[in-house]
């Protein structure tokens, strides 16, 4: 039996890997288009999705099974639970990726003027962000977990710093109120990205420390 469940989670793991990684490639294709103009490279995004919600409802029918199967406590019912809640940010993040793709199509010609409104920079932020939660997740490395939990301030300041650029830029020039449209949005994006991140290191400390963390900073905050 002890084997058997040993087995379970194993396939269950690099599923989640596999998973994480297709993740992660459709992030770094989209963010590499956003910086080069080159909208080619959002072709095939869509498509690639579908892969990845397919991993989503498979680990989601391993995860529910191996519940009722072996019953689990402890350490191994946290990771089960764990890996449940980071297969769903997982699934969210494609989706950003096929978002992102879209608002690029639209703002492919204003490379320059992307570069001017630092969207760049907070999107590698972002999706550093990722790469270290989903390396914390597979390392079991609680140090990295917590990295990624202080680096979306970062983002956040970003954010409100490129949103204020942006306001700024369409009420002095009209012409650029289309494309400063589909940036916001693609902001919204990108600091939803991280989100995810911090969602999912939030995950690790759950897994490996049996602490909830989850909307800590906002329950902490005064109310307003």
């Amino acid at each position: 039996m002890q084997n058997h469940f040993n087995e379970e989670i194993e396939n269950l793991n690099t599923n989640l890997i596999k998973m994480a990684t297709l993740v992660e490639e459709q992030i770094e294709r989209v963010f590499t288009a956003l910086e080069t103009g080159d909208i080619m490279l959002c072709k095939g995004v869509k498509a690639k999705d579908n892969e990845i919600d397919s991993y989503d409802n498979l680990i989601q029918i391993q995860c529910e099974n191996i519940l009722a199967l072996f019953q689990p406590v402890a350490v191994d019912l946290r990771f089960i639970l764990s890996v449940l809640m980071t297969n769903n940010q997982l699934e969210r993040c494609g989706d950003i990726a096929v978002n992102i793709a879209k608002r690029i199509k639209k703002t492919g010609g204003t490379v320059s003027f992307i570069k001017e409104s630092q969207i760049l920079e907070m999107g590698q932020q972002a999706k550093g962000m990722l790469k270290n939660a989903i390396n914390a997740f597979i390392l079991n490395d609680i140090e990295i977990a917590k990295k990624v939990l202080e680096d979306d301030d970062i983002v956040d300041n970003l954010s409100k710093l490129i949103f204020r650029f942006l306001i700024d830029k369409m009420k002095t020039d009209n012409s650029l109120i289309e494309p400063c449209s589909h940036l916001i949005v693609m902001i919204r994006n990108i600091e939803r990205l991280a989100d995810h991140a911090t969602n999912i290191a939030e995950n690790v400390v759950f897994y490996l420390e049996a602490k909830i963390i989850t909307h800590q900073k906002k329950l902490q905050s005064p109310v307003e």
